[in-house]
């Protein structure tokens, strides 16, 4: 026996509960949600939220923290992720993804916000402890203390390529963006770094809480009356409010009399509608109605002029929701769940349509980080034939004269102008008209005739609008 073998051994520590930290487990919950079940944040979230308060496990505070937790998360995942590659001794594909939304959660804390690098440890493990087990709480520890060696700026000088060897490599860890996307924002801005900087950077911004006042249901003026609410910058429409305004506190909300919309999208409808048209103004469209929002803006600036409203949408529980966004509309509407490629509707037979095509939705990055990292450039290949299919549809649908506006959630050069240009070559009977001049006080709108909206320059989502008169 070794003389080792032979010393009489301390007693054990004691058997340790891990520590039960509902935020990080709600945050945790939230994540794999996201990697699980391909969900999106915006949409998890919120009813993990109300049942932890239901529950009396949270306060407003809890509350804040697990909303930044989740979204600077996700928002940051690529740098995160370039960090946690270099402190683990294997390929970040070979670490079991919920390990790695700890170790993600963990480096958000420690690179990412105040929270004191011993806090941000310490409540990492123990979360790891409580979903992970034992085991793997020891490799979260060792791969988090490696991270808090150093800040992020000093991560970012390590493990982000020069800007001059690798310009589309450096700015996709340094502003955690894909590089496929980093490279098609760019082109769609068309080169320079500030502006191209500038933009990655604003999609890591916590966007503003925007609603929109419905004409004929409700005021901004009455909206303004909320804590922290500020006039839009752009519509006349919207409000603004502040970091951590609930909208679901709002009475004109909860009664469908305003919404949630962003004031790109509000724009959209609003140029659409105050579009200069000859003839008659009856009868309006949105062939792409689903969820709403803008439906229920057009339907009410249709109900001013004596106009009616169809929206359309393939979906049924899309129509749905159009439904309940347009109930309560002052003046006439009708939803239908319709194919926009095959339409039920004569032909030829409004004088105003809106397609807003389903796209990648490059434009709403800010609000949907995880986009970002489902997207592949393969999408736009299988999103194309449909845009232009709507897009042709919808010129049918108008009549001589009348006013078609084309309009994605992406600035993405192959489902804006590219779609655009395809189509009216092969339609002599169509015309671009300035959308520029029905946006007057938007600065930076570019060469037109087209319009595309930027987080950076506008606030917005990068909304792109393009108006067509059908002339024959």
């Amino acid at each position: 026996m070794s003389e080792q073998s032979r010393r009489p051994r301390g007693p054990a520590k004691p058997y340790r509960r891990p520590q039960k930290d509902p935020v990080r487990i709600l945050a945790f919950e939230a994540l794999r949600a996201v990697d699980e079940r391909d969900a999106y944040a915006n949409l998890v979230l919120p009813p993990l939220l109300r049942k932890a308060r239901d529950k009396g496990d949270f306060d407003a505070r809890d509350a804040a923290l697990a909303t930044e937790l989740v979204y600077g998360t996700l928002r940051r995942q690529g740098t995160y992720d370039a960090v946690i590659a270099a402190c683990v001794d294997r390929p970040l594909r070979e670490v079991d993804p919920p390990v790695l939304d700890v170790l993600s959660l963990g480096a958000h804390q420690l690179l990412g916000t105040r929270i004191p690098t011993h806090a941000a440890v310490s409540a990492s493990v123990e979360l790891a402890r409580v979903v992970l087990g034992d085991g793997r709480a020891k490799f979260v520890n060792a791969v988090l203390r490696k991270v808090a060696q150093d800040d992020l700026q000093g991560w970012i000088e390590k493990v982000a390529p020069p800007y001059d060897e690798d310009p589309e490599d450096h700015l996709a860890v340094v502003h955690s963006h894909p590089r496929w996307i980093v490279s098609a924002l760019w082109d769609s801005l068309g080169g320079g770094r500030a502006g191209i900087e500038e933009l990655l950077a604003a999609d890591n911004e916590r966007p503003e809480v925007t609603l929109v006042a419905r004409p004929g249901r409700a005021t901004t003026g009455e909206l303004l009356r909320e804590d922290a609410a500020e006039p839009g910058h752009w519509s006349p429409y919207a409000v603004r409010l502040a970091e951590g305004g609930e909208p679901g506190a709002v009475e004109a909300v909860r009664e469908g009399r305003a919404g949630v919309q962003d004031e790109g999208s509000q724009l959209v409808a609003l140029a659409l509608a105050n579009a200069p048209l000859d003839g008659p103004d009856a009868r309006w469209l949105d062939g792409c109605a689903g969820p709403g929002g803008k439906a229920a803006l057009l339907a009410a600036l249709a109900a001013e002029r004596g106009a009616t409203l169809l929206a359309s949408e393939k979906q049924p529980h899309r129509a749905g929701l159009v439904a309940r966004a347009l109930h309560g509309n002052p003046g006439p509407y009708q939803v239908i769940a319709a194919d926009g490629t095959r339409p039920p509707w004569r032909l030829g037979s409004f004088d105003r349509v809106l397609v807003d095509v389903p796209c990648t939705g490059l434009g709403a990055l800010r609000r949907r980080p995880e986009a970002r990292w489902r997207r592949r450039p393969e999408d736009l290949e299988s999103f194309a034939p449909l845009q232009r299919g709507l897009l042709r549809t919808a010129l049918d649908s108008v009549r001589v004269g009348g006013i078609v506006g084309y309009a994605t959630c992406s600035p993405h050069l192959a489902e804006t102008r590219a779609v655009v240009a395809d189509v009216l070559k092969q339609r002599p009977e169509t015309e671009l008209i300035d959308a520029r001049p029905l946006l007057p006080a938007l600065p930076a709108l570019g060469e037109g005739p087209d319009v595309q909206l930027w987080p950076h320059l506008h606030g917005t989502d990068a909304m792109y609008l393009a108006l067509i008169r059908r002339t024959g």
